[in-house]
């Protein structure tokens, strides 16, 4: 899980909402995919959809990673 939009830099640790992913897991927030990214990868012109967070335990053992 990349812990950062990779249009605007603003933090989305892997417990965030806030996150989408295309297949490739490049990672974006919700305002750069609706304003900038008009729900469209920039990367693999593919389908962004809401990243599922990993908590509890799952994130103590594999921490997000950048």
């Amino acid at each position: 899980m990349r812990p950062h939009c990779e249009c605007c830099d603003v933090d989305l640790p892997a417990t965030s909402t806030d996150a989408w992913i295309c297949s490739f897991e490049c990672t974006f927030c919700t305002r750069c995919v609706d304003t900038t990214l008009k729900q469209r990868c920039p990367n693999c012109a593919g389908d962004l959809c809401r990243r599922p967070t990993r908590v509890g335990d799952a994130l103590a053992r594999n921490p997000a990673s950048g």
